[in-house]
């Protein structure tokens, strides 16, 4: 069981949730959603006992998989011990197995103690350790050959993918999973929705990913009106239903209020006649029918739109046989082998394929002489690209370091976007995205992940481009952003290249799909559904 009573936890004058009650129970897969700041992650912390509630008690299963930030605080440790660990009771038994076997000699007591470790492996399923962790590696697109390699070896999106597996390893009664699907492909993303879809304990989910909540959410567990209210479905299911509940509690609140002047109006006429029982009564029935209170939600919705100053020509961009690749220890690595294509003024291509195989690399090829474009070190091997007349391109980097420079202050990095821009209005565009009052006054030095997202939004709204090139742009947006900017990119009526693992992104957005694999890339011509249709694929 893993439940919470009458948990708080504030932070100065700021309450994040106080006096909140409530069960995760197994077999349930929970989505627990709020906008940045609501206190998700530090609700989780306090579920997987890292950090302590100011008030009240939880109460947890015996063993519980939790999905570790910290993706360099395994660099010393192979990769398939990486994944073991996740069974805390295992690991410890094996590691002190592992010194006994080394001493020279072992005493009676040594041999006594052997005995009770050898139980507790097989009691904790330790002789198919290494095999089981090796199907969930490969499950997420670790291969064989990384398996015995040391973590700080590996990619910061393969590290993720292995501090998932941990999570998942050693049959944990309850999993507690913050954002699993960064830096997770399509084809890893869906494996870990059908496995959390046959997993039989207790879920509890950090996703700003729409889609995923969805497929694989039985409940929403939302932090909001500082507290944690619970919904029965998936994420939109939630939305829906709390819209309901609000306007119910606003229709209820307006019948009273037209009640309660009737009342006032007798009380009034009345009050200084003969009626006075009659007044009196209608007085009580005033106080009993005081609208009940609407409390003020945390959810804080940007407002994106994408403008252009001018269409560009016919063809947003032209390449032929471009190719592009890196040097490695082994030599020079082709990543891009001779891609060519056209891309129409309008079209909205979604760039897909596994992490690693070169998405961003053939992005940056194809800016390496990009107009409008700050971002420097772009280059291709070979091949041409033309731009198309009038091209304006706005760039999303998913490295915030080399768009933001230190040391400016937000307002007065913008402003260089659209100089001709008041400040009133520039403050406007901040507004949007959620830049209020003093923020504007914040330095790009002290940006988090999400503001720095959204500082970039700013950008390119007062840029006003006709192409988009966006690399990851949902990455460190909550929920609420990631719908806007959804919405966002459908209107918008310019030409867009885009990179993202969102699949409602791609669904709603994509008009076409460049699929990236080992063969080559795949160029089709049509939406993300007519690509996934019942055709072979």
């Amino acid at each position: 069981m893993l439940a919470v009573q009458n948990v708080t936890m504030r932070y100065g004058a700021k309450v994040l949730f106080e006096d909140v009650t409530t069960t995760f129970n197994p077999g349930r897969r929970y989505g627990l959603t709020g906008p940045n700041g609501a206190g998700k992650s530090t609700f989780m912390k306090i579920l997987a006992g890292e950090l302590e509630q100011q008030q009240g008690t939880v109460q947890r299963p015996r063993k519980m998989g939790i999905l570790r930030q910290d993706q360099f605080a395994f660099d010393a440790f192979r990769v398939i011990d990486t994944v073991i660990m996740g069974n805390a009771t295992l690991w410890k038994a094996l590691q002190e197995l592992d010194a006994i076997y080394e001493k020279p000699e072992m005493t009676d007591e040594d041999g006594m103690r052997v005995a009770e470790l050898e139980g507790v492996v097989a009691d904790e399923d330790g002789y198919t350790a290494e095999s089981d962790a090796a199907i969930l590696l490969d499950g997420l697109d670790i291969p064989e050959a990384l398996h015995e390699r040391k973590m700080g070896e590996l990619q910061g999106g393969q590290k993720v993918r292995v501090l998932l597996a941990q999570a998942l390893f050693g049959h944990p009664q309850a999993l507690l999973l913050d954002e699993p699907t960064n830096h997770l492909d399509l084809d890893s993303i869906h494996w870990l929705e059908e496995f959390l879809d046959r997993y039989k304990g207790t879920v509890v989910v950090i996703s700003h990913d729409r889609h995923f909540l969805n497929n694989v959410c039985t409940h929403i567990a939302d932090i909001d009106y500082q507290t944690i209210i619970q919904y029965t479905g998936g994420y939109d299911d939630m939305v829906m239903a709390k819209m309901q509940i609000r306007s119910r509690i606003e229709a209820e609140n307006a019948q009273r209020e037209k009640k309660i002047a009737q009342l006032n109006e007798f009380i009034q006429r009345f009050a200084a006649g003969t009626r006075s029982s009659q007044v009196a009564s209608r007085r009580k029935e005033v106080e009993r029918l005081q609208p009940g209170d609407l409390a003020r939600s945390n959810i804080q919705r940007p407002f994106i739109k994408f403008d252009q100053k001018r269409p560009h020509g016919r063809y947003a961009v032209e390449f032929e046989n471009v190719r592009k690749g890196y040097d490695t220890e082994n030599g020079r690595q082709e990543v891009i082998k001779g891609f060519t294509a056209m891309v129409q003024r309008g079209e909205k291509i979604a760039l897909m394929g596994r992490n690693g195989i070169g998405k961003t690399t053939l992005l940056n090829a194809l800016l390496a002489n990009a107009p409008q474009v700050t971002e420097g070190g772009r280059s291709l091997d070979a091949g041409t690209v033309k731009w198309g007349h009038e091209a304006n391109v706005g760039y999303f980097s998913q490295d915030f370091a080399e768009s933001i420079p230190r040391g400016y202050e937000l307002a007065a990095w913008l402003h260089q976007f659209d100089p001709d821009a008041t400040k009133e209005q520039i403050r406007g565009v901040m507004g949007q995205m959620l830049f209020r009052g003093e923020e504007g006054n914040k330095m790009t030095d002290v940006l988090s992940g999400g503001e720095s997202c959204r500082l970039l939004f700013c950008k390119l709204m007062l840029q006003k481009p006709n192409i988009l090139v966006l690399d990851e742009p949902t990455n460190h947006l909550d929920l609420e952003a990631v719908i806007a900017l959804n919405a966002a990119l459908q209107r918008y009526e310019g030409t867009i290249l885009l990179v993202t693992h969102d699949e409602d992104l791609v669904d709603e957005v994509a008009t076409r799909i460049w699929h990236l694999t080992e063969q080559g890339i795949e160029d089709f011509q049509g939406t993300y559904a007519e690509y996934v249709a019942p055709t072979g694929r």
